[in-house]
Parts: structure tokens; sequence; C-alpha cells
């Protein structure tokens, strides 16, 4: 069954529209070489991603999901990945396939759009100008723009209050558990994307409204 069109889409960054594992595990490999400690590998980074720089240096620090590291040693680290996250967020960087192919079809039907992700603005909006997208979005709110972060719905309902539509109007595009909770508790429609960061988790256990492989299929979604 298709869904109704939306009047807005509020769509998420890393995972979705953008793979920024390769940049962001050659920071945090720099970050552990700097530290003396074994350089951590894509793939690795590729489990930890999902929750925001801070759980992403956590992990690189211990090697687990959980763990918390020392605290002077965190301390050491966070202010060297940032540092090298700043230089470096777009070398590596790149859209997923058929993502501009989805954007245009977007505006082509006069949908509006937004970019909402938990990554910070300084982070954010170089990335977006660097892939040549950010023209798309007529809002951009990052991960330091509210108080809170996905999976908090904040973030989701201001873009809707942006644009002055109601929320059963809207859409949400992302890839993880973070954006279908968002997206529930804004009372947003919530479409994934299979191929994202999710830990593994296959996302179609969480119950989106669609599952899709690529951003060209939107246009036979609705």
């Amino acid at each position: 069954m298709g869904l109704n069109k939306p009047e807005i889409v509020l769509i998420d960054l890393d995972g979705t529209l953008v793979d920024s594992v390769p940049d962001l595990a050659w920071c945090a490999a720099r970050m552990l070489e700097t530290l003396n400690y074994p350089a951590c590998t894509e793939s690795e980074v590729r489990q930890w991603v999902g929750n925001g720089v801070e759980k992403l240096i956590k992990r690189a620090l211990t090697g687990d999901m959980d763990d918390e590291p020392d605290a002077t040693l965190y301390a050491k680290a966070a202010p060297l990945f940032m540092s090298l996250y700043k230089d470096n967020s777009c070398r590596l960087s790149h859209l997923y396939p058929d993502v501009m192919t989805g954007l245009r079809w977007l505006q082509s039907q006069q949908i509006k759009m937004g970019c909402v992700t938990n990554k910070d603005e300084a982070f954010t909006l170089p990335i977006l100008d660097s892939l040549g997208i950010r023209y798309f979005f007529d809002v951009v709110i990052s991960g330091d723009s509210l108080p809170q972060k996905k999976p908090h719905p904040a973030p989701l309902l201001y873009g809707a209050e942006f644009f002055g539509v109601s929320t059963d109007k809207a859409l949400m595009i992302g890839d993880s558990i973070s954006d279908v909770k968002a997206a529930r508790a804004a009372g947003f429609r919530i479409v994934c994307m299979s191929y994202g960061y999710n830990h593994g988790v296959d996302i179609r256990s969480t119950g989106p409204d669609a599952v899709i492989d690529s951003f060209a299929e939107l246009e036979g979604l609705f």
C-alpha cells in the first residue's frame, strides 16, 4: 500500500543521505594513534556510529558499545577528535547512490524539505555544502540547534512548525531506531533506508511505515 504524499519531508544526514563513516573512522584512528592506542578499523566504526560523536569517541576508546572510558582519557580524546573532524569532515564522505535523484524528485513535487541531524551545526553545514545538497533544504536542524536531539521529538516538531504544517502531513526519512522513535513521538510517518547505521539490526524490526533501498524508490512510494 502506498503512502499519502507528504507536504514536508525531514531527512536525516548520516547513514541516510551521506556515508560519513570513512571520515569518522579516519579521525578516530588518528585520535587513538595520538593517544598511543591501536588504531580502529572502518568496519569497527560502522558498528559504533549512530548515537552521536560523544558515544563514538567512548566506543573507540573502549572498543565496546556501552563501556565508559576513564574520564581523564576521555577529556584528552574528545577535543582531539573534534579538532581532527573539524578539518576532515568531508574528505572521504560521500552521498549514497541515487540521493540526488530522490531529492530532485521531491523538489519537483513541490515537497518542502528540511535536514534533521544529531550532528553539530559546525560539521553539518560544511558537509551539506561540500556535497552540493544544502540548497535543497529550507531548514537545517542540527544536534545543537535545540536543547533536545533525536530520539526526542522536538527537532521534528520544530521542523513542522517552521513549515507551518501539521504533523500528520509530514514525513521523516532516516536510517536508525532513533529516527523511528522521534518520528513516532512527533506524529510523523517514517520511511527508513535499509543501508544505514543501526548497529547491525535490521531496521524493519523497528516498525517504520516503509523501508527502501534507494532514494530513487521514493517516486514509487506515494
